[in-house]
């Protein structure tokens, strides 16, 4: 055994006394002038969206109101899920995740974009405001998804709304673009901004149709989120349920022209029958070769709560369909 000097054990019983008696003085409180506020903090990083200073104090967290998941697929063993890249059911009365695949990765949207396009048209545009189609919107690819609108074509942001959701029009997207912020590409980053102030921080867009870019990208989750935000209006829910429907509108001289839009919902126009208990209203459909077969969806089940649905990248229409009442019976 090493012997310990006496005057060493001495200085440490000292510093020892010192440290717990802090030396006999009081410790003061220190109120820092810039302290956390969550409400101004969650402000100034635009976590909120609102500018109501009675939340001040009793700020709802952003999970509060929305369907949460760990990000673990759930109920894929007792359906067919090879058939899509990605998939979920969100309960929206319950705020409960019912089924979940791959619901956080990155998949390219194709026209369910247009979700967005009309939830920041709604925002932003007067729906009675009229638009006049530019030579860009005209000018899209004969193979693709349109209103067949003209250039010098004027229709208001209402009509305009119906041929993007319910025709899917890739040119009734740019000219509602064009008309709220001037260009597609101005647009785009206001339909970025929206989608962040809701959630959605897993998703790119660059363009207003969902046409094919690498860098245009959403998730699962990010499309319940938008589409969730989406139904609080009214409107939407009005023309996401309809079926057909008749547009009056001007050609560049003044002349009326009258075209009929039908709904690319197969539930909605009677070609598919959804599951004993499931009510449909509407929804999005989505698809170029890179996104696959893409559908989002509101519903009601037999207990009448809201019902939200997505299949991404499912290999065909058929199994698209057939895929998605799968998960309706996961409601």
């Amino acid at each position: 055994m090493k012997c310990i000097n006496k005057k060493n054990i001495c200085l440490l019983l000292l510093l020892c006394t010192l440290i717990f008696s802090g030396c006999g003085k009081t410790v003061e409180s220190v109120t820092f002038s810039n302290a956390y506020d969550i409400y101004e903090t969650s402000k100034k990083y635009q976590l909120i969206s609102t500018e109501d200073t009675s939340l001040h104090g009793a700020l709802p967290y952003f999970a509060s109101n929305n369907c949460v998941s760990d990000g673990k697929d759930l109920g894929t063993d007792s359906t067919s899920s090879y058939v899509a890249g990605a998939s979920g059911v969100f309960n929206l009365t319950t705020k409960d995740v019912l089924y979940a695949q791959n619901i956080y990765a990155k998949m390219y949207p194709a026209s369910t974009t247009k979700i967005l396009t009309a939830y920041v048209a709604l925002k932003y545009g007067d729906l009675n405001g009229i638009y006049t189609v530019s030579e860009n919107a005209a000018d899209q690819a004969s193979d693709s998804s349109v209103c067949n609108l003209k250039a010098g074509e004027q229709l208001s942001l209402q009509q305009l709304l119906y041929g993007l959701l319910l025709r899917s029009g890739n040119d009734a997207a740019i000219v509602i673009a064009e008309g709220i912020s001037g260009d597609v590409s101005s647009f785009a980053e206001l339909m970025n901004k929206e989608a962040k102030m809701l959630g959605a921080t897993d998703s790119h867009f660059v363009n207003a149709n969902g046409l094919q870019d690498e860098n245009h990208y959403t998730t699962v989750y990010d499309l319940y989120l938008i589409f969730q935000a989406a139904i609080q209006n009214p409107t939407f829910v009005d023309i996401i349920h309809t079926t057909e429907y008749t547009v009056d509108y001007l050609d560049p001289n003044g002349m009326s022209i009258q075209q009929v839009w039908t709904s690319t919902n197969k539930y909605l126009m009677g070609t598919e029958t959804a599951p004993d208990g499931i009510t449909v209203i509407g929804g999005k459909t989505g698809t170029t070769n890179d996104a696959g077969y893409c559908l989002v969806l509101l519903s009601n089940n037999a207990a009448g709560d809201q019902i939200v649905s997505i299949v991404m990248k499912a290999d065909c229409r058929n199994n698209l369909y057939y895929y998605m009442n799968e998960l309706l019976r996961q409601a």
